[in-house]
């Protein structure tokens, strides 16, 4: 039996809470999952991408990363150390005129999370008139998470089922 990581004990609580508002709660519906082993520098991501159950325009996802330093710092117990994870939340949708609802978007995200850095893309096919263009927002949490932020998992996975309310209002 070997001892689980920083990320494996993170990401099973993500995978449970979430996974408990898709099957008890119904108010989410998962829509893919993604647990990669990156072998050239061995870090491993996992996302896990989710929607309204009653909406499935505006999607969410939640990242979580860790860099072979990281794992190695953990396992090694490397004095001085501060071992973690990368957290990113990643919200997608479809909009006709971002030019004036990124600004609503953008403070609704800084209202959430008004310490962490935002950041918005809009992307369209090259050479044909835009009709609709792809949106998409990240939240990008600037320090490393642990097992300390544990208890935080609940009210952050109610947090982004709650814009993603907000931004089916806002589209």
């Amino acid at each position: 039996m070997f001892d689980p990581t920083i990320y494996d004990n993170l990401k099973v609580a993500f995978e449970n809470y979430l996974y408990d508002l898709d099957n008890l709660d119904e108010s989410i519906h998962i829509t893919h999952r993604r647990d990669q082993l990156e072998m050239a520098s061995m870090s491993r991501e996992f996302t896990l991408r989710f929607c309204l159950r009653d909406h499935a325009a505006v999607t969410a996802e939640v990242v979580l990363k860790s860099s072979l330093q990281a794992i190695a710092a953990e396992i090694l117990e490397t004095p001085g150390s501060h071992p973690g994870c990368e957290l990113e939340l990643r919200f997608a949708w479809v909009n006709k005129e971002p030019e004036t609802r990124c600004h609503d978007i953008q403070v609704v995200l800084q209202e959430n999370w008004p310490d962490q850095r935002i950041v918005q893309h809009i992307h369209y096919l090259f050479g044909e008139a835009p009709v609709s263009f792809n949106v998409s927002a990240s939240v990008y949490f600037d320090r490393q998470v642990n097992e300390e932020q544990m208890h935080d998992i609940p009210v952050l996975c109610d947090c982004m089922v709650h814009v993603l309310n907000k931004l089916k209002e806002i589209n």
